[in-house]
């Protein structure tokens, strides 16, 4: 039966029909005050729907916002809001998420499918809302439902606020650069092939720039995305990587780049001749045109990889840094730049390691220096028994699956975790996820016992009061095989206060710690056989998805739910549901 969330309200939250309109009013109220504080108001119109591509010699329908791949850009200052009207004319539910905006008390627009929504059915329309609050720099949305953000995703810029500059100086201009995956096969199939079989989702057939593969693919060269620059001036390249199911090595051929930023926050200014960029990751880099001998350079990307046996997709794109008037000097061919090999740790370590915030008076910092909530969470690759219901064949005659603390998240079928919460639907969710793993085991040892390789479905999410102040460990493990892990948490930023490798040491490990000026981050790679600490407050009230990046992952169960209740005062409570919130 079709959930119905207005007629919930009506019933469970107000006594009678006067209550409920002065609960009505009180909301527009409350929408319009939140519209008039935040500055500006952008309006955007989203249409989903199939359009035709051609790529590596053949065509084929993908899914698109407004016709165009990668999709649309968007553009607000810092405290501006932005109403997206999102219309689906696909033929799949979709959702839209906001990646890296917090969404504050505004948890029924952050996107993700059965978590804070139902998906927009197709035929339908949604009306998201985003109010900007602390985010400056680059961030980007993404569908968040399926595979559909293969091509379903798009740049989002946000400007100082008005009045305000750049903690650096302002470069001649700025430039887009979105890293991508591209399937000669119906990429929406891929994610069902895997699930009849079990085994791992069939590899890309390329990597893109801006959408376009670049020279070294068959039928690519002449649509190879080029980017024009002027000797002497300096440009801000907004790099995201959109990419589905591997980390990235970015470089330009005889270029340095200059790291700014990172999830739309300012860091500490990095030189440096590559960056490592894990899949929901966005960085600000500055880029200055210096090379005297006017030519055309290659900017290039291929896979950070350190599975071992694991199949990747192990080529490369390329795209064209060409200075203006080049073709009075242009003789040579575009060099590829040096580029670390695809299973260098180190190098993906060292970039990592120099992240620091700003920590300015303009730009300053708040971390967490008490502690009340301990949190350890373990992130495996597990196998579970192929079944009578659900054969498969795949590795040892099982098949994939992952955990956060050996809890695969499995979704709920006609209503939301949010909705459930909000009206008290009972049965749809348990609030006893672990605070740390019920089995504890040498996480990173090279050997381990077979009984570690199951997983157990779950829906429980992990309960935590207003303004906590969480530690929490991100701990990988060798349950199967040991990966990267790009850990992204929607509705925050966090501290990143300390990594390393091996399993966390809760005695000498806190010794290391950055209080000073740790990077802030919306998603962080959680190295391989390695741990992450991070600290936030738990002052953003509502219900927000803790999940690995990599897609395989997260199709697999690598996902958790954060339940942070409501605070004392309206101003620290969730907002109340919008009245177009998509059924089931």
């Amino acid at each position: 039966m079709a959930y119905d969330p207005i007629q919930m309200m009506i019933t469970n939250k107000f006594k009678t029909p006067a209550s409920a309109l002065r609960f009505l009013l009180l909301s527009a109220l409350y929408f319009l005050l939140i519209h008039a504080a935040n500055g500006k108001v952008h309006h955007h119109k989203f249409v989903i729907r199939s359009a035709p591509f051609t790529r590596l010699c053949s065509s084929k329908n993908i899914l698109t916002v407004n016709g165009q791949f990668p999709g649309p850009t968007l553009k607000a200052h810092r405290g501006d809001t932005l109403v997206v009207k999102v219309y689906n004319q696909a033929n799949y539910n979709l959702t839209i998420h906001w990646h890296g905006s917090n969404q504050v008390r505004n948890p029924w627009s952050d996107g993700p499918g059965y978590i804070t929504q139902c998906p927009i059915k197709p035929g339908n329309m949604f009306k998201q809302i985003i109010n900007l609050s602390t985010e400056e720099g680059t961030i980007w949305w993404h569908a968040h439902q399926a595979w559909a953000r293969a091509t379903v995703h798009g740049a989002f810029i946000i400007y100082p606020k008005r009045g305000h500059t750049y903690p650096f100086p302002k470069p001649h201009a700025e430039v887009p650069i979105i890293l991508g995956e591209w399937w000669k096969e119906d990429v929406m199939e891929v994610p069902n092939v895997a699930n009849i079989t079990g085994r791992q989702p069939n590899t890309s057939d390329a990597y893109t720039i801006n959408g376009q593969p670049g020279y070294l693919y068959p039928c690519s060269k002449k649509d190879t995305f080029k980017m024009n620059v002027d000797y002497g001036k300096t440009y801000l390249l907004r790099i995201i990587n959109a990419v589905m199911e591997e980390e990235i090595f970015f470089a330009i051929a005889n270029h340095k780049l200059t790291l700014v930023g990172k999830d739309g926050l300012y860091l500490k200014p990095i030189k440096t001749d590559y960056i490592m960029i894990t899949p929901g990751q966005s960085m600000d880099i500055l880029l200055e045109a210096n090379q005297r001998s006017l030519g055309h350079y290659f900017m290039a990307a291929r896979p950070y990889f350190s599975v071992d046996g694991a199949r990747f997709d192990n080529t490369t794109t390329t795209a064209l840094l060409v200075y203006n008037n080049s073709h009075k000097h242009h003789k040579k061919s575009p060099i590829l730049p040096n580029l670390p090999p695809y299973n260098n740790t180190q190098a993906s370590t060292i970039f990592t390691k120099k992240f620091r915030s700003l920590a300015t008076k303009t730009h300053p910092i708040n971390v967490p220096k008490k502690v009340d909530t301990h949190l350890l969470f373990t992130f495996s690759v597990n196998l579970l028994n192929c079944t009578h219901d659900k054969p498969c064949n795949g590795p040892f005659g099982m098949r994939f699956s992952a955990s956060v603390n050996n809890v695969s998240l499995v979704h709920p079928a006609n209503i939301d975790f949010l909705s459930a919460y909000y009206y008290k639907v009972p049965g749809v969710f348990e609030m006893d996820f672990p605070k740390k793993p019920k089995r504890e085991f040498n996480y990173t040892a090279d050997e381990l016992p077979e009984y570690v390789l199951g997983t157990s479905p779950g829906t429980k999410v992990l309960v935590l009061e207003y303004d906590a102040s969480v530690e929490l460990i991100l701990q990988g493990t060798n349950v199967l095989a040991s990966d990267n892990h790009p850990i992204h948490l929607h509705g925050y930023t966090f501290y990143v206060v300390g990594s390393g490798f091996g399993n966390f040491d809760p005695k000498e490990d806190p010794k290391n710690y950055n209080l000073i000026d740790p990077p802030q981050e919306t998603t962080v790679g959680l190295p391989k056989n390695g741990w992450v600490a991070i600290r936030f407050k738990a002052n953003n009230p509502g219900m927000w998805l803790l999940h690995c990046h990599i897609e395989r992952h997260a199709s697999w169960g690598m996902n958790m739910v954060f339940l942070v209740k409501d605070g004392p005062t309206p101003q620290t409570q969730m907002i109340p549901p919008p009245k177009d919130l998509p059924k089931c």
